[in-house]
């Protein structure tokens, strides 16, 4: 896989806006769509929505170091497919920052050691929790496991439903984005690849 842009926070924390400059924004921003912040209704809202963005964009945080620092070498001689599917998700378009959502699925072929199960889906996690599109999040996913625990191989599949596609300019509903990246051994062969389609989507 060629390199990939990690999409780490560009910004130092003490270079980030205050917690009452996060709520003008928001203030700014009602007041741009017509309505008044200083109504009943929308007095907490810039409140609200600044303590709703520290959670949503909380990928920003954490580094997949601390995700995948922990591995287990006893194997037992497995060296199959370890497929972890269904993991869902939400993220933040980057074009509009209007959510999208879907499921992720993940493969790797152990090599010298295997994860916990619950990893891949605070990996997920991770990435999903920033300002993403679906093709950087799937080719990140895929790029840290290869990176960290050096596998045979890596297969990562996300399914996406947009609500920047769903809710405006177009507004199709139901339809689905479908991205997938492969490494190693899935890379290097089809049926490795068709196998991890087939399981994947049941």
């Amino acid at each position: 896989m060629d390199a990939i842009v990690t999409n780490a926070c560009p910004v130092a924390a003490s270079e980030r806006p205050t917690q009452h400059q996060a709520e003008e924004a928001v203030r700014t921003l009602i007041r741009w769509a017509g309505d008044d912040p200083s109504r009943e209704g929308l007095l907490d809202t810039p409140k609200r929505v600044a303590k709703a963005y520290r959670e949503l964009f909380s990928g920003y945080a954490t580094e997949p170091e601390d995700v995948l620092s922990k591995t287990f070498s006893e194997v037992g001689g497995y060296n199959e497919m370890v497929l972890v599917r269904g993991i869902e998700f939400h993220s933040h378009c980057e074009h509009h920052m209007v959510p999208f959502h879907g499921i992720a699925h993940i493969a790797y072929i152990p090599e010298q050691g295997v994860l916990g199960l619950s990893k891949m889906a605070r990996l997920v996690d991770l990435y999903a929790r920033r300002l993403q599109t679906q093709e950087t999040m799937t080719a990140q996913i895929a790029r840290t496991l290869e990176e960290s625990l050096r596998p045979k191989g890596v297969a990562v599949m996300i399914e996406a439903e947009h609500m920047c596609m769903a809710m405006r300019g177009i507004r199709k509903q139901g339809a689905k984005t479908l991205t997938t990246a492969f490494a190693g051994q899935f890379e290097a062969s089809a049926s490795d690849q068709a196998r991890f389609i087939m399981l994947a989507r049941g």
